[in-house]
């Protein structure tokens, strides 16, 4: 019988009794999931403003940070947008760590505690999500998916860069194995009937969800259980889920997003009773915009909202990226790119990052600020492989100008208060920090290359003060560790990354 420290015990156990089959390759993950988590905290502590760190120098052979309580942590060089798990131990006064979470609580700082907790949950349910990969065949760079959820399931590793890449509090085995895309699950929805007198709706309900007049409010099995307290009422409804694991699709096409009031990576996102209510006005803008890309950008339409008194009980109809996807043509999520061999190309990568800063910088030329991150951002790939077009999925996260939008004569009704700002920083970090620190630099998979891709492709792009602050100033990301180890700090905090245009 395999034996397991901490979290990676209850699961390595749980497993053993729901599908021994995949105990030894559990263990086997298991150190390949410590390196990768640590690798992601290592680049934390050594970029991000953590105030126990009060500073660090290059040595010849590695990086040492100095804590506040005179401690010292070393290890290798801190490369900022590498996603290879390169750092199997650091050292902490000398002695070696090669487990994320027992180094976090070796470190003893303020929160964590709970901080080390999820990590070691990170790397016990990265493990299991390693071990359930198919061998070979469907997963092999070369082998490209046709459905637009098979793309989502190849994305087996979660987040790039944050240490709770795969920590799913409140998950059991059970339900990781039964709900988590790289598990390739399908899941059966339940369908509760709502009076629409209790539902506040947006755009148009689809007409197969409704009973009399009642609205079927698609609920995932998990929030039935575990939120709503209820199971087995209604019929169900079958589909894949996608890798937000909230979202699924269904076989005639559309998704669906549900609600689901767990905290996945860094923080619980609910469908509010908000952004239900902009739903509608946020896709009709959503598509003036895009009109003005040239038609390199398509914003999947929201065809329906609906909210039954809280968050805990919504849901959004969406279009599947597919519809903007030609005879011959794939469309798949940037997240997923690294599951195949383009990215390998120096000139492919160029040509994508040109594609897609193109498209950021003109939108936030008109006054929006994508949000666009590996997961809400897929890339159109023409029979070929090449770029051809992007599709941007998601809109409650966007942050909108109405100044930048009054100068190109472009009104915005309807749109909520909490995401309209003229701030230039605040806008350039949700692109930059999600396009260029996360998206392309997920993609490249180190400073040298996205360095090398860039290079080519902001010499193309219009000069303009975001452009500028593009190529010369820090880019700014968002401090992943830091959020969680400050628990009394309700929004995003943020760090500011080495800029590898500027470095060489």
């Amino acid at each position: 019988m395999h034996r397991f420290p901490s979290a990676e015990t209850e699961i390595g156990d749980e497993l053993a009794a729901l599908r021994p089959g995949l105990v030894s390759r559990y263990a086997r993950e298991l150190p390949g999931a410590r390196a990768s988590v640590l690798t992601r905290l290592w680049r934390a502590l050594a970029h991000e403003p953590l105030p126990w760190i009060t500073g660090g120098e290059r040595v010849r052979d590695g990086l040492v940070l100095r804590l506040a309580d005179g401690r010292a942590l070393s290890g290798p060089p801190a490369d900022p947008y590498a996603t290879d798990a390169y750092v199997t131990a650091v050292r902490l006064d000398g002695t070696p760590y090669d487990d994320p979470a027992r180094l976090t609580t070796a470190l003893a700082v303020p929160h964590g505690e709970d901080f080390a907790s999820e990590l070691a949950h990170s790397v016990a349910s990265l493990a299991l999500s390693r071990a359930g990969r198919p061998a070979g065949g469907a997963t092999h760079p070369k082998v490209w998916p046709e459905a637009d959820w098979e793309w989502e399931q190849r994305v087996v590793d979660g987040h790039p860069f944050h240490p709770n890449c795969r920590s799913r509090p409140g998950f059991s085995v059970a339900e990781q194995l039964a709900y988590g895309p790289e598990h390739r699950p399908v899941v059966e929805l339940e369908l509760l009937p709502v009076p629409v007198s209790e539902c506040l709706v947006s755009g148009r309900w689809p007409d197969g969800m409704r009973d009399g007049g009642r609205l079927l409010i698609p609920v995932h099995p998990w929030q039935a259980r575990h939120v709503l307290k209820r199971t087995g009422e209604g019929a169900g409804l079958a589909a894949r889920p996608l890798m937000s694991l909230r979202t699924l699709a269904l076989p005639d096409g559309p998704h669906v997003k549900t609600a689901l009031s767990a905290r996945l990576t860094s923080s619980v996102r609910d469908i509010s009773v908000g952004s239900v209510a902009a739903s509608a006005a946020l896709s009709e803008f959503a598509q003036v915009l895009a009109a003005r890309t040239d038609g390199l950008l398509h914003v999947t339409r929201t065809l329906g909202a609906a909210a039954a008194g809280s968050a805990d009980l919504a849901a959004l109809w969406r279009e599947s990226p597919r519809t903007y996807a030609a005879p011959g043509e794939r469309v798949l999520p940037v997240a997923a790119l690294a599951t195949t061999d383009l990215p390998a190309s120096a000139d492919w990568l160029a040509g994508f990052a040109r594609l897609a800063l193109s498209v950021g910088l003109r939108l936030l030329e008109l006054g929006v600020a994508l949000e666009a991150h590996g997961q809400n951002l897929l890339v159109v790939l023409s029979a070929s492989g090449a770029p051809v077009r992007l599709v941007y999925r998601d809109l409650a996260d966007i942050r909108v100008s109405p100044a930048r939008l009054a100068r190109h004569g472009i009104t915005a009704p309807g749109l909520p208060a909490r995401i309209l700002t003229d701030d230039p920083v605040a806008l350039r970090r949700k692109l930059f920090g999600s396009l260029v620190a996360g998206a392309l630099a997920g993609t490249a998979g180190s400073a040298a290359a996205l360095r090398r891709a860039l290079e080519t492709a902001v010499r193309d792009l219009p000069d303009s003060p975001d452009a500028r602050a593009l190529r010369e100033e820090p880019w700014p990301a968002k401090a992943l560790t830091l959020m969680r180890l400050s628990p009394g700090h309700p929004g995003d905090l943020w760090t500011r990354l080495p800029n590898p245009l500027r470095s060489g």
